[in-house]
């Protein structure tokens, strides 16, 4: 018999960690296993993602890239070297995150898993009438597209009556357009034009005049004695309206250009995208829109009915393709759902799909808390793939604060003990054994578990939603208690959002804090976001006798070079662009003279660089105090001011817009999954948080599957059982309690089994 050879290859078991200085890292080193499961824990701000994105995977993609040659790198994003004294054995990272796939409108589930492609090549070789290649099935080429709305299933027009008062005559003001008001250059050119009289009402112009109003192509006409151009209004509107970049425009305008433009189903192709031959193409009298339409747990059945020798290997690589989905929780996708409509979390798990097929081995994958968005059922399921990720042989990394995923993890490295300043250190590296025992913020919270009330609050009324029916709603009639903490729960697609934000009538007193990114976020921070810069900017003014336009980035201060961003971005046409920090002012985006002057010792950019706990301490009075304190009370207190919103997370946003609403007085906040990006430590100062609002009078209604959540409410609205068409139902509504003593729901199995547990 012989022995195994032991090469020196077989050596390298650990990713080594030497000097991690990113952010707020402080010298940090330690060993990953390699081929393992590892969880990163600790509260927001402690610097795992710093740990795991910035430093590892930053590095392990700089490194691939510095493999290409330097004229395919010139076409590359430049990546700076992390802060690091050294890395060792590091192999290709994949990071899986939770960036909302590309808001492209030709992009869909099914084109983003390549679901889509496999079902052409099906369609292409069994479809009957047989129409051709594969390309006359894809609504992105000329050859399958529909020719009326170029395959983007939807054509936009304009709604004449959000343009015009039809009751008025020009002289009165009927033109309602941005920038056309009476006397305006642009309604001068139009009234003055001789196609029509200005005090005629538009509702008795003729047809021609109606045309020269509205559609006339460009022409010179004679006013005073300059030639001018004239166009009609519609022709004008879009030329200098909406061919702009929607996020470029001022809110007025964007408010205007959303009420005006009225996206429909394209008649052409009826939504489709498709050209009438593609559509004609069937299989089991089912043409392939209709395929995509389905609900994907009922495509894999479909599918599963074809048998055809000649194309067994594609069928059966589909197949595997939708049972992952469906395996994965996303079973009530279609494959024609916009990828843009996507929840960050929904976007994560199609990513996770793509590589869960793939035949790489020996690779790192980097998650970001993969848990979003999942119910305690569905948690499950995504630590199987994990798990399945793992034994394949590769690494997988996952920053996570669930005691679930926490429970299946081969290594936990766990960062500390506290956020910003206070973090940055490893408290914990070891088995999951070795940190509940470790004594740390997690090792203590892990078992934490939040008890039931012992006396639920008393509504004072109710909201009652009737009758709805959006998305996969079936009828839902339910009433919303009033004056007391609601949560709406139920398996990821049960229709929580759908009947929570398309139901609830919009309007006074109804605030909604979600997660959605914030409008042009490069240049705002939390101090600008909130209006702390201003009492702020009014401090250094009064403090030092000059004006306050001096202390703002946008303003008067700002570095000439990079426009008080404090960034050069440079941008590569067809690649991501490149941010470097500016030569100038070496990132602090002031000019010299501006950083002269101090207020108690610090200027406008060391104030800035504060996180919010440090500048709670600093501002002692007054309104900066107040918002600081707002900051601080939903979780924000590692946050700097200064920091652009771009680099914040879906959890960071939402609670700083509702740090933002809690100075306003509302009636009911509509929370979607605050929980997110929370440290469990982090969760039962939410809770309180929560209790403040409803005890101070208001309505709190969360959408949320965290179970310390639930427990902690007075009510529960649980939707399902299922999710897409076999959810969409109230299956539960009632106290926590009834719902463990009676609930026969997965949401009562997965509550029953916490508060026992």
């Amino acid at each position: 018999m012989t022995t195994p050879v032991t090469a020196s290859a077989d050596g390298h078991d650990v990713i080594q960690v030497r000097g991690a200085r990113e952010n707020n890292l402080t010298d940090v080193s330690l060993d990953i296993p390699k081929r393992r499961l590892t969880v990163f824990t600790g509260v927001s701000g402690s610097g795992k993602s710093s740990l795991v994105f910035g430093t590892v995977a930053a590095e392990s993609q700089r490194l691939i890239n510095e493999t290409y040659t330097a004229f395919v790198q010139s076409f590359m994003p430049s990546l700076g070297r992390p802060d690091v004294d050294a890395l060792h054995n590091l192999s290709a990272a994949i990071v899986v995150d939770q960036e909302r796939m590309g808001a492209n409108s030709r992009s869909t589930v099914g084109t983003a898993t390549d679901a889509y492609t496999m079902l052409r090549i099906v369609f292409s070789r069994l479809g009957t009438p047989h129409i051709g290649t594969s390309s006359a099935f894809s609504f992105n080429v000329p050859e399958g597209m529909c020719p009326r709305c170029e395959g983007v299933g939807q054509i936009s027009d304009i709604d004449i009556d959000q343009l015009v008062d039809r009751e008025k005559s020009m002289n009165e003001g009927a033109i309602t357009v941005p920038h056309f008001a009476v006397d305006s250059w642009y309604w001068q050119v139009m009234a003055r034009s001789g196609f029509y009289d200005p005090d005629k009402k538009l509702k008795d112009f003729t047809e021609q005049e109606w045309a020269d109003f509205l559609h006339k192509p460009q022409t010179k006409v004679k006013m005073d004695s300059n030639h001018v151009t004239y166009e009609g209004l519609v022709q004008k509107v879009q030329r200098t309206m909406l061919s702009k970049d929607r996020d470029a425009m001022q809110s007025h305008i964007r408010a205007f250009v959303d009420r005006a433009v009225v996206f429909g189903e394209c008649p052409g192709c009826g939504g489709t995208r498709l050209t009438a031959a593609a559509l004609s193409s069937r299989i089991d009298g089912v043409n392939i829109a209709e395929c995509s339409a389905m609900q994907i747990s009922d495509l894999a059945v479909f599918i599963r009915r074809i048998d055809d020798p000649g194309v067994a290997p594609l069928l059966a690589g589909l197949r595997d393709l939708l049972d992952s989905l469906v395996e994965i929780g996303l079973g009530y996708l279609s494959l024609d759902r916009p990828a843009g409509t996507l929840s960050g979390g929904e976007a994560q798990r199609v990513k996770m799909v793509r590589h869960l097929g793939s035949s790489l081995s020996d690779v790192t994958y980097v998650f970001d808390e993969p848990t979003i968005g999942l119910h305690p059922h569905d948690i499950r399921r995504m630590n199987d793939l994990l798990l399945r990720l793992r034994d394949k042989g590769n690494t997988v990394l996952v920053v996570e604060h669930k005691p679930e995923v926490i429970a299946i993890a081969d290594h936990v490295v766990d960062l500390g003990p506290g956020a910003g300043t206070d973090g940055g250190r490893i408290c914990f590296s070891g088995d999951v054994a070795g940190l509940r025992a470790s004594g740390t913020l997690t090792g203590r919270h892990l078992e934490h578990r939040a008890r039931l009330r012992d006396e639920v609050r008393k509504p004072t009324g109710q909201l009652s939603i009737e009758g709805a029916d959006l998305h996969n709603l079936q009828d839902v009639s339910v009433d919303i208690p009033l004056g007391v903490l609601t949560v709406v729960t139920g398996v990821a697609g049960s229709g929580k959002s759908s009947l929570i934000h398309g139901s609830l009538p919009a309007g006074q007193g109804v605030v909604v804090a979600d997660q959605t990114p914030i409008r042009g976020s490069r240049r705002s921070n939390p101090a600008t976001y909130t209006g702390l810069l201003s009492p702020i900017r009014t401090a250094f003014a009064k403090a030092n006798g000059v004006k306050a336009a001096l202390f703002s980035a946008n303003s008067e201060g700002a570095c000439p070079k990079c426009n008080g961003l404090g960034l050069v971005y440079t941008d590569l046409a067809m690649m991501a662009g490149v941010a470097s920090v500016c030569e100038e002012c070496q990132g602090k985006r002031f000019t010299p003279e501006v950083l002269t002057y101090t207020l108690r010792g610090k200027n406008i950019s060391e104030v800035l660089g504060m996180s919010v706990a440090e500048a709670y301490d600093f501002f002692t009075s007054g309104q900066a105090r107040a918002i600081l304190g707002r900051l601080r009370d939903v979780g924000l207190g590692y946050l700097r001011l200064g920091q652009p919103l771009n680099t914040l997370s879906g959890g960071e946003r939402q609670r700083l817009k509702l740090a933002i609403h809690m100075a306003e007085k509302a009636a009911t906040y509509v929370l979607d999954e605050p929980t997110t990006g929370l440290h469990m430590a982090d969760v039962d100062q939410l809770l309180a948080l929560l209790d403040r609002l409803v005890d101070a009078g208001n309505t709190v209604i969360v959408i949320e599957h965290h179970q310390a959540v639930m427990a902690h409410a007075d009510w529960i609205v649980d939707l399902g059982p299922g999710a897409g068409h076999d959810g969409g139902r109230v299956v539960f509504e009632g106290t926590p309690a009834d719902l463990v003593a009676d609930g026969s729901t997965l949401t009562a199995q997965h509550l029953r089994e916490y508060v026992g547990g």
